[in-house]
């Protein structure tokens, strides 16, 4: 540690985990991994119930480019005798399966608890009873602090921002579920982290804010970046919930990968904890700051219309990402302009599937 100025990151290279399994892996964030981890010499399996759209077409694209990835193909709220076998012989865990909506979840709660908080206590369940436990990260969310009512919000100019905290929210912030999927997630969040402090267990939950890139099939009520991306190459109506004025950090997938490799590089040390994974108030963008960045590469004005607010939507959020750099000594490198060029860029080569998909 003397050598590395107190950082954990320092060697996290040498460090090999050998057998990655990530839950969710056919989605964007799981295939994007898959791809990171495998260009890094791991051995990767992927298992998803295949559910999303666009989740078999990423599958075939990993397939067809990496074809040493497995897949297994369940449901991590009712497959135990598959996650009792498979879990237990990884490294690490990268648990990414989810309901992700906080619409989806106003519209069925019961199934937004049944995957959310059933699935991932099936998961933990899988590893408790086994004496060799694998390093298992939770992808929690920045909504599990719900709508932070006590903290003032100011607008200066075209953005909300929090009048106290410039660096954003830091864990330290009381937990308040807002909405059935801060509910779900801010259990399954606890859950996670009571598992490290009750059994042992190696266990580590990012609070994520909002991820994107390449792969991403968005809708309109998750993966906002992408679906606009979509929705403005192929001329579909678009709806800014709001004023456009909400303010969120972004943070490249890719970037996300990192972060997920250096703290299973350091499980030892940070194993129980907690952090606020997001781009930080340097990457922070307005709703309707994308648009400009749209509007340029694409070469023509974007249409968009107002409608009413959402539950649980937050007019501010910025992760303090401070505790990640600090221990792991992890930033975000990839600039929202950078990033949203290159996700333009892949969903422009891919209209057809998105025609095919009935986006």
């Amino acid at each position: 540690m003397d050598d590395c100025d107190g950082h954990l990151f320092c060697g996290y290279e040498e460090i090999v985990v050998m057998k990655i399994l990530i839950t969710g892996g056919c989605g964007f964030i799981g295939t994007n991994f898959a791809e990171y981890f495998i260009e890094k010499g791991h051995d990767v399996t992927l298992l998803d119930n295949l559910s999303r759209r666009g989740s078999a077409e990423n599958l075939e694209w990993i397939q067809k480019k990496y074809p040493q990835t497995r897949f297994v193909k369940a449901d991590i709220r009712t497959d135990n005798e598959i996650l009792e076998k498979e879990l237990p012989a990884q490294d690490a865990i990268y648990h990414l399966a989810a309901q992700v909506a906080v619409t989806t979840s106003v519209e069925n709660p019961r199934e937004d608890f049944e995957i959310n908080v059933v699935g991932t206590l099936n998961v933990l369940e899988a590893l408790r009873k086994y004496e060799a436990k694998p390093v298992l990260i939770f992808a929690s969310t920045n909504k599990v602090y719900g709508g932070m009512e006590d903290i003032v919000i100011e607008k200066r100019g075209e953005r909300y921002v929090y009048r106290d905290l410039p660096k954003g929210i830091a864990e330290s912030q009381q937990l308040d579920f807002h909405s059935p999927y801060g509910c779900s997630k801010g259990t399954a969040d606890q859950y996670v982290r009571d598992y490290a402090r009750i059994y042992g267990m190696k266990t580590v939950v990012f609070r994520q804010s909002c991820i994107y890139g390449p792969r991403q099939y968005g809708i309109e009520d998750q993966g906002w970046i992408a679906w606009f991306t979509i929705a403005a190459l192929m001329k579909r109506p678009i709806t800014i919930y709001g004023d456009g004025m909400q303010v969120r950090d972004v943070l490249h997938v890719h970037d996300l990968a990192r972060a997920y490799e250096i703290a299973t590089a350091n499980i030892e040390q940070v194993a129980g904890e907690v952090f606020n994974i997001g781009g930080g108030f340097d990457f922070a963008l307005a709703i309707k700051e994308v648009f400009p960045l749209l509007q340029k590469a694409l070469g023509r004005p974007v249409e968009f219309v107002h409608g009413d607010w959402r539950p649980g939507d937050q007019p501010v959020y910025i992760s303090d990402i401070a505790k990640a750099g600090k221990i792991l000594d992890w930033r975000p490198e990839i600039s929202p302009e950078e990033g949203t060029r290159s996700l333009f860029e892949w969903c422009k080569e891919h209209t057809q599937d998105f025609e095919r998909l009935g986006f």
